[in-house]
């Protein structure tokens, strides 16, 4: 309860995020999913394949979903707008199914009476056919809403913001409160929303009901929709981060660093991997987040690795220009991968370098995250640099999740990286990267160069952070996340402070 009212404000933001989110896409479903279900009963013969169309939508995993929509033109990229377009697709199904079930649904003789009395067939529609089938197109509507809100959870992680925020920082920080503190709240909108919805389709005039209910999600969308505006009005720069404890500490640093210079800035941290964060500062919709040199060079650039840093450096800073991108000083620290096993596993099997893991290949259990897979610096390549094939599939999970297994004995070793830290806190071993595999991963901010150009004074604030953090100093504030609970926000001001960079 202490964790709740500490985060009141910001827990409340999240909410009103949250049903916005929820709000906005159940009445674009509701306002294209109604009218489709009656087109249905006026044309059959497209029902089938227009409710197995709907039917498919619903079988594709929320992220997998999201994944597709980033990279489209206009419903596609970051923020609330995929997120929305992604909950009216899965509402979409109830809605339209409802709704031509519905309509079917009222007796025949009712219709034939209607018909009889000399009404047209909208009349008959509008006047009888919907009035009766209104308390089934509601069902379908209360299901859908409560759908959205735990389906809104997941917009989270690209961009959009809502309660999904409390629960992927839970995970990538391993902070069971900040789960609860976005889970709890979702669980109770959701039984909210659907207390309401049935109280309107169980009313005497559930066509009043639902009208008023109606009227002020209307107004109140309107209402927020005026005020967003008069916000969006102000300098805003936003600053991204990926779903780890590290990028969302140095996410807050960045952010921190431009409030102090007078910026108004949009944190849409937690973003997910590589991929999502490069082509989201690239086409704007981010304006700066830290990145690594040997990621850069590899991941996005596509040139075999090599552990000259100032080359790697010159060649992502050369890379990066013609894609509108300019890269800032390196951060002062070099995140290399970390092979990582409990001290109790590395003295049984002997295993203090990664060269010792072939003999062991056979039945070692390793844990990574799923970018790990497919990297040109990741697993592939790291077994054919040392010669070895596992012969138990590595276990994928979020990166929040890698030391827990690690810690509970579900897996041998996993992937993490140098400045983890809870590799001091736990007296976790680092094995030695003894043929010099992995590329430097000096941490360098990425930013737009349009909105450098559109926001003097963020080069030279990102300048200031220049050679300011190394190895021993990450590896710290990562550990007061991680391992003493604090917020990454109150860590990364607190570093400023002591810095001298901020007096706030």
């Amino acid at each position: 309860m202490s964790f709740l009212v500490e985060r009141r404000s910001e827990l409340f933001g999240l909410i009103v995020q949250h049903l916005i989110l929820v709000l906005l896409s159940t009445a674009i479903a509701v306002a294209i999913g109604v009218p489709l279900g009656i087109l249905l009963t006026r044309k059959k013969h497209l029902a089938r394949p227009v409710l197995a169309a709907a039917g498919v939508l619903q079988t594709i995993p929320s992220l997998a979903l999201f994944g597709f929509l980033i990279p489209l033109p206009l419903v596609g990229g970051i923020g609330a707008r995929t997120a929305i377009v992604a909950l009216v697709l899965y509402a979409l199904l109830p809605i339209v199914r409802n709704t031509y079930t519905g309509i079917l649904q009222v007796d025949p003789a009712v219709a034939e009476a209607a018909t009889g009395l000399g009404m047209t067939d909208d009349e008959r529609l509008r006047l009888v056919e919907l009035p009766l089938a209104l308390p089934v197109v509601l069902a379908g509507v209360r299901i859908a809403a409560v759908v959205s809100v735990g389906t809104a959870t997941i917009a989270a992680a690209v961009g959009a913001g809502g309660l999904g925020t409390y629960v992927f920082r839970g995970i990538a920080t391993v902070d069971t409160r900040l789960i609860l503190a976005g889970a709890v709240p979702a669980a109770a909108l959701a039984l909210a929303v659907d207390a309401l919805l049935a109280r309107v389709e169980r009313s005497r005039r559930p066509a009043r009901a639902a009208g008023a209910l109606a009227a002020v999600v209307v107004a109140s969308l309107v209402l927020l929709a005026f005020s967003a505006r008069a916000r969006s009005g102000q300098t805003q720069v936003v600053v991204g981060s990926k779903n780890f404890t590290e990028q969302v500490v140095l996410g807050e640093i960045l952010a921190a660093v431009l409030e102090d210079r007078g910026f108004r800035v949009d944190r849409r941290l937690n973003l997910g991997g590589t991929t999502l964060c490069h082509e989201a500062v690239r086409s704007g919709r981010i304006d700066v987040y830290v990145e690594y040199t040997g990621t850069a060079l590899t991941e996005i650039l596509g040139r075999p690795a090599r552990s000259d840093r100032e080359g790697v450096l010159g060649d992502v800073r050369a890379g990066y220009a013609p894609l509108g991108l300019t890269v800032g000083a390196p951060l002062g620290f070099n995140n290399t991968f970390a092979l990582v096993m409990r001290p109790d596993t590395s003295r049984r099997l002997g295993i203090r370098r990664l060269s010792d893991l072939a003999p062991h290949a056979a039945t070692l259990r390793v844990g990574l995250f799923g970018e790990f897979v497919e990297r040109a610096d990741g697993l592939p390549g790291l077994m054919a640099a040392y010669g070895f094939r596992l012969a138990v599939p590595p276990t994928e999970m979020d990166l929040g999740l890698l030391y827990p297994a690690l810690l509970a004995d579900r897996v041998d070793v996993v992937v993490g990286s140098a400045t983890d830290g809870l590799i001091a806190a736990h007296g976790l071993v680092v094995l030695e990267d003894d043929r010099h595999y992995f590329p430097p991963y000096d941490a360098v901010p990425i930013a737009n160069t349009a909105s450098l150009a559109a926001h003097p004074g963020i080069e030279s604030a990102l300048a200031a952070l220049g050679g300011r953090l190394d190895e021993a100093t990450m590896r710290r504030l990562n550990l007061a996340v991680d391992g003493a609970r604090r917020s990454p926000a109150a860590v990364a001001r607190e570093f400023l402070r002591s810095s001298g960079l901020s007096a706030r």
